[in-house]
């Protein structure tokens, strides 16, 4: 391995890729503000006017979910603990399975924009109130991989450890992926932030494989760095130990990740709005399961240049040699060491990286953009016309685009302290994804014990979250693998240094650690949302039961009913069966049954055609 002396910096090549990256992405933008008339109601421009079809919508699913922290984080995490991080292959496939038969049928026939209006549909509208605004605190940080990032700290990680091994310019590119990502949020909408999505993944998969294609010639066949990897002990794909304490094992990625991605995919706003915009259910329902294929092969990326990683490294690594200061430089580094002498290459990895990030960032803006619009603007000022509610909703997209710009700076002062706070706030996912299941699920739940449950199950997060900062688990639950510097021909440094950063914050000296810290606080992070999820669904069902929930007569197009899962195989009458979703709830008058599911709607198909999903909110 060549070391510092040697290492490549940035050429003008690589800069030139990146500027074509942003400038490709913004180009996207501005077609979308002027193809097909522009943006005429806030229902284009933050809904993509509901005619979305399955593929773009799927690939814009997958990219946002890849943050930088995947293309830099993942294979990191592999290199450091092992490739037992692919077992999230059979989590992705329950996650989707979960968003796609319970919370979008539901979604989906109620034709919401912002998936809050449900709350107050089912409950009340304080509740919808308590969602929207957990939702904006938690998407102003966005729950990946390791802890919830601000978006500010989506934007700023990964130009810092890029900054650091490259040299490519730090601030230059926080600002530039920050104003381009505004300009074509609000610009184009919706539309704009799919399309450029699409292109991003190709370009994260791009950056993936000519790592992982020179890295096997640099090896000389994938088979040696298979074989090393397995000497290496990097091939733990089963530890079926069922402690709740350990890390990661087959049991908390299974269960644990299951919830933590749901709480993601199923309810998450900047995810279900995007699955809501397809033109048909069927388009929706396929969007999810092509994005499942997605995910497979970008964590197979990832996996494989982790592996590469060790196999390259395996007897001098960079991190403990104090080559570089934090395991998510690793994959810069690799990048630099094997690809120097390609000219531009170094500079597709980065725009790769990059891409992660706009996709995120530009999905929660829109996000948010929506979620303000229909839940804090919509419902008080009654007379605003759709001309000026697209026009507030392009100003919330150029506001919450500067918040992201402005959180970048803050994460760059208060770095540790604000990643801590925000990997608290992130537990938020678990408690929300409870309200909803039992909102879909439990016919009995009411306003009261939804609110208690949602209550309990914060208070309860937010307790292990905290714990969790203040006393990090111990060495031996997280289980990090051996890493060797024998081969380094400099003079190696202690090898004790594998403490994580956050913990410098709080540094409690390891002496006075309550018997709680070891047992409850260790929990697997995986775990958090788990926990808040039951919380909030068993104290929910209870409370409910116990203020007469059986009483209330609840409208099922609320709830999840048979018709939804039969209606999957019903090929022959599939189209028809979209259009019945749209019905208008309020012209019930010839109703021969009360069974809303098959009533008058079959006959009165046309004349809906010119309404919105027929739902006036």
């Amino acid at each position: 391995a060549s070391h510092s002396g040697s290492m490549g910096r940035f050429t003008v090549w690589d800069y030139v890729v990146f500027a074509a990256m942003l400038l490709v992405s913004a180009i996207i933008g501005i077609y979308y503000a002027f193809a097909g008339g522009g943006q005429k109601t806030s229902k284009d421009f933050l809904m993509g006017g509901r005619s979305m079809s399955a593929l773009p919508v799927a690939l814009s699913l997958t990219a946002s979910f890849m943050s930088a922290v995947t293309v830099l984080g993942t294979p990191a995490e592999i290199y450091r603990y092992g490739a037992i991080f692919c077992i999230f292959a059979i989590t992705y496939a329950l996650v989707v399975l979960c968003s796609a038969e319970i919370f979008l049928p539901v979604f989906y026939k109620l034709g919401i924009t912002s998936t809050y209006e449900y709350l107050e549909l089912r409950f009340n509208k304080y509740l919808r109130l308590c969602g929207t605004v957990l939702f904006i605190i938690q998407t102003a940080s966005k729950t990946q991989t390791c802890s919830t990032l601000y978006t500010g700290i989506v934007i700023y990680a990964p130009a810092l450890a890029l900054n650091q091994v490259t040299g490519f310019d730090l601030w230059g590119a926080v600002v530039a992926t920050g104003v381009v990502c505004t300009f074509y949020c609000t610009l184009g909408g919706l539309k704009a932030v799919v399309w450029t999505d699409v292109f991003q993944v190709g370009i994260m998969v791009a950056g993936f494989s000519s790592v992982i294609i020179r890295a096997v010639v640099v090896q000389e066949g994938i088979g040696r760095i298979v074989n090393d990897s397995y000497y290496g002990g990097r091939l733990n794909f089963w530890d079926f130990n069922p402690n709740p304490l350990q890390r990661h094992t087959f049991w908390t990625i299974v269960i644990g990740g299951t919830f933590t991605w749901t709480s993601i995919y199923g309810v998450n706003q900047s995810q279900v709005q995007r699955y809501i915009a397809c033109k048909s259910r069927f388009h929706a329902k396929m969007s999810l399961y092509i994005n499942l294929v997605g995910l497979w092969a970008i964590l197979a990326c990832a996996t494989l240049c982790g592996l590469a990683l060790y196999s390259i490294y395996k007897d001098c690594d960079p991190w403990t040699a104090k080559q570089v200061s934090a395991l998510d430089q690793l994959m810069p580094y690799l990048v630099l060491d094997i690809l120097q002498d390609f000219p531009g290459v170094p500079g597709l990895f980065v725009a790769s990286a990059y891409s992660g990030t706009l996709s995120t960032v530009s999905s929660s803006i829109n996000a948010l953009a929506a979620v303000t619009v229909e839940d804090l603007i919509r419902p008080y000022f009654k007379s605003l016309s759709e001309k000026k509610l697209s026009w507030i909703s392009m100003g919330m997209s150029l506001f919450y685009g500067g918040v992201c710009i402005a959180m970048a700076a803050l994460a760059s002062l208060m770095g540790a302290l604000l990643q801590a706070a925000l990997s608290i706030f992130g537990m938020v996912g678990g408690p929300l994804l409870g309200l909803f299941a039992l909102g879909i699920l439990c016919s009995f739940a009411n306003g009261i014990g939804a609110f208690v449950g949602l209550v309990s199950g914060f208070v309860i997060s937010l307790w292990v979250g905290i714990g969790s900062q203040i006393y990090p688990p111990l060495p031996e639950r997280t289980k990090p693998l051996f890493l060797s510097t024998a081969g380094c021909n400099i003079s190696s440094v202690n090898l004790t240094s594998t403490e994580n950063p956050l913990t410098t914050v709080f540094n409690t000296p390891t002496a006075e650690r309550p018997a709680l810290a070891d047992n409850w606080y260790s929990l697997s992070y995986l775990y958090f949302s788990t926990l808040g999820t039951l919380i909030t669904v068993v104290v929910g069902i209870i409370i409910s039961l116990l203020t007469g929930g059986l009483k209330q007569n609840t409208d099922h197009k609320f709830l999840l009913t048979k018709e939804d899962f039969l209606s999957n195989f019903s090929w022959s009458k599939s189209e028809t069966k979209v259009e019945v979703l749209n019905y208008n709830p309020f012209t019930v008058a010839d109703e021969g049954t009360d069974n809303p599911a098959f009533s008058h709607i079959e006959m009165d198909v046309a004349s809906d055609k010119d309404k919105v999903n027929g739902l006036h909110i």
